[in-house]
């Protein structure tokens, strides 16, 4: 699931290619494939990457005619469709900006996967997203920061760490360099959650 540019869907696009999503537990030998690529947002370049791995593509935007929680279940409810007519068994959230809840999670449990932009639990939360979070590690005056992947549960940003991967906070950085060091990180632990993940 994703919401904008898709870097790090390529990463996950390129392990894939490159047989890295090898299940161990199986005895036919087989491996993890993207069964499908959803956005909450129409237009991102995202689902062009996935057109042109030849990945199904589909927009799911939320009703903007609902309460910001009916919002929330109503898209969950429809992205537990689509999850069930793919025979997902695994939901990756690769930069995906809409909160998830209701039978999703429940369904799902143990099976979600989140990345975010900083080193849990510092910096996550409601409206801890893009280049937000690399503000406020600035402004804090940290000295390094990085990537977090995690389960997804009924919080936000708090559901058990699966790893992260820190880089140093520069004394000359913005918050574009900032991101840009964390963004070379985010593309490795995706893929490294992805194949925990299978095995």
């Amino acid at each position: 699931m994703v919401s904008g540019s898709g870097t790090n869907l390529q990463a996950l696009i390129d392990a894939e290619k490159a047989g890295r999503f090898k299940v161990s537990n199986k005895s036919d030998n087989s491996s993890g494939r993207i069964v499908a690529v959803v956005s909450d947002r129409a237009g991102v370049y995202a689902l062009v990457r996935a057109g042109k791995a030849g990945i199904p593509a589909l927009i799911e935007e939320s009703d903007k005619k609902l309460s910001k929680e009916q919002r929330r279940e109503e898209l969950s409810d429809r992205l537990l469709g689509i999850a069930r007519e793919y025979q997902a068994e695994l939901i990756i959230l690769a930069g995906f900006l809409s909160i998830l809840q209701g039978k999703l999670l429940s369904e799902y449990e143990g099976r979600i996967i989140n990345l975010h932009p900083a080193l849990l639990p510092k910096y996550g939360g409601a409206g801890m997203y893009g280049s937000r979070v690399h503000e406020a590690v600035l402004a804090a005056g940290e000295k390094e920061s990085g990537c977090t992947v995690h389960l997804v549960d009924a919080g936000t940003d708090t559901g058990p760490i699966l790893l992260q991967r820190k880089v140093p906070v520069l004394p000359d950085d913005n918050t574009e360099s900032l991101a840009e060091r964390i963004h070379k990180e985010e593309h490795i632990a995706i893929v490294e959650a992805t194949v925990l993940m299978l095995n």
